[in-house]
């Protein structure tokens, strides 16, 4: 059942036991639930939690590992060796700071046991006994689809609900390439059972992933290759935004093939030869190891949707309305099964939608939740909002506020002058539309952002907050700071001068 973890490593023994207990008991059924959740992700905990605060009968079922993706295969391990590869390029450039050492030796399966140590420790947060004793909520682990419009069954147990939630959450989407099976590619899931360092990975995909993943690799050893059909890396973000991550990549060796197709792959004993098409021609590339990161699929077999009339398939997910609702009234989908905006953040604040909705005649709108995204290569990329290509497309004025992090003393003397944040105002206004922020921390700084836009407060209001000295959260300031000068315009500064010569000092 968990061959995407490692036999016998004592950290994973550890998760299972933790998220998947051998000897868990299932709960005899109560007569009715108020609530039943499908999944046990960040959507699914979510959802459960929350229902039970506010005293409804929950019951959460669990297939495989609680705490779904992002625990066991997503965010946790994931950042835990991109720390790991944070800390290489920061040895390795440590002669800028005045600091001599030698170039670091990379312990690969160190990192990667080190990952799965604080996987492990943090799976206790997500465990099945957690959520019964502390929440009340009656935990399933098994199997589960729907019976009909009053019942779901978890193996030969029949479970009585008003509501359902299914976050069953999604996998990696697999491309239709000649011989794949055959390579026995990696994806998010089983990467992170590897324990020798592949000299030459290929990764096809040109997302965050693939760029997360492949400049941590490289940072380690790996040869790596990334092959996109797109025209740029992360093709939600701006053109510019864009070419900033490829020379980031570039500079960690790592060789990137834009409006590539991977046509066939030949396995020989350990070897993979991929053919590879360009508009310049036909190539082949040899690799020891394939990563696949194109995209999800959502989960939805063996749900038996068909039986209560929900909508949904796996390549475009589960059909839900602005409400969160299916095309059943009385079951609703939440998390990366509807397929858009997959992230942990955004699955969490569809839970608590989905709650409101669901038992107390809630009308809150997925198209209301203003969800920030973040790519975690070095320099990050975080975005809020629309973009500018976005504004364009639709024809929506704005006016554009630039700062670069050159500019912001902190940055400079912390070694990391290289990044930017463009704001886009509403067209004669300060209202922010949308802000992207290219920063080694820009997760974390473009939260005051996010704050200012959900709460409707304008960019000159910024310009008044008092921000500490040095931090690069002056960037913010910045931006304010020039947003403001360009209000000054010739009638103002006309108008300020007049003031002041008739003044009675």
């Amino acid at each position: 059942m968990f061959d995407v973890l490692l036999p016998g490593d004592a950290a994973d023994a550890e998760l299972i036991a933790q998220t998947h207990p051998p000897d868990w008991v299932n709960p005899t059924p109560a007569p009715m639930y108020d609530l039943i959740v499908i999944g046990g992700g960040t959507a699914g905990l979510v959802s459960a939690a929350g229902a039970a605060g506010v005293g409804a009968k929950v019951a959460l079922i669990e297939r495989l590992l609680m705490g779904g993706d992002c625990l066991n295969f997503g965010c946790v391990p994931s950042k835990a060796i991109l720390a790991s590869a944070r800390t290489v390029g920061i040895v390795r450039h440590a002669g800028k700071f005045g600091i001599d050492v030698p170039s670091p030796t990379i312990d690969f399966e160190a990192v990667m046991e080190r990952m799965r140590r604080l996987r492990a420790r943090l799976s206790h947060h997500d465990t099945p006994s957690r959520f019964r004793d502390q929440y009340g909520i009656d935990v399933f682990l098994g199997e589960s689809k729907f019976i009909d419009d009053r019942f779901i069954s978890v193996g030969d147990v029949k479970l009585p609900y008003r509501r359902a939630v299914i976050a069953t959450g999604g996998r990696a989407t697999i491309p239709e390439i000649p011989g794949i099976h055959e390579s026995k590619y990696l994806t998010n899931e089983n990467v992170f059972r590897l324990t020798t360092l592949p000299p030459r990975l290929a990764i096809i995909g040109g997302g965050p992933i693939a760029c997360e993943l492949g400049q941590a690799f490289a940072r380690f050893g790996s040869h790596v290759t990334i092959i996109a059909r797109t025209a740029q890396l992360s093709p939600k973000e701006d053109a510019d935004i864009a070419q900033m991550l490829m020379a980031s990549l570039l500079s960690d060796g790592i060789d990137v093939r834009l409006e590539s197709e991977v046509t066939h792959i030949e396995t020989l004993c350990d070897l993979k030869r991929l053919r590879i098409q360009s508009k310049t021609g036909t190539s082949t590339l040899e690799a020891d190891q394939i990563l696949i990161a194109i995209g999800r699929t959502a989960n939805v077999e063996g749900l038996n949707l068909e039986a209560v009339g929900v909508e949904g398939t796996p390549q475009t997910g589960i059909r839900v309305d602005d409400h969160l609702r299916t095309t059943n009234r009385r079951i609703f989908a939440a998390g990366d099964i509807i397929g858009k905006l997959q992230f942990t953040h955004a699955a969490d604040a569809m839970a608590r939608c989905v709650v409101r909705n669901a038992l107390f005649f809630g009308r809150e709108r997925l198209s209301k939740l203003l969800i920030p995204h973040v790519t975690y290569t070095q320099p990050e990329i975080a975005s809020v909002g629309m973009t500018l290509a976005e504004a364009n497309k639709q024809g929506i004025a704005v006016q554009v506020i630039t700062e670069t992090m050159s500019k912001v003393d902190r940055a400079v003397v912390d070694g990391e002058p290289g990044g930017m944040l463009r704001v886009l105002l509403k067209s004669g206004s300060d209202r922010i539309l949308g802000a992207t922020l290219v920063a080694t921390h820009a997760g974390d700084l473009i939260a005051p952002i996010v704050l200012a836009m959900s709460q409707g407060i304008g960019l000159k209001s910024i310009a008044g907050t008092v921000h500490a000295y040095p931090t690069q959260a002056e960037i913010l300031k910045k931006a304010a700071d020039s947003y403001n000068r360009t209000r000054l315009t010739g009638t103002t500064k006309w108008l300020l001068r007049q003031i002041l010569r008739w003044r009675p000092w």
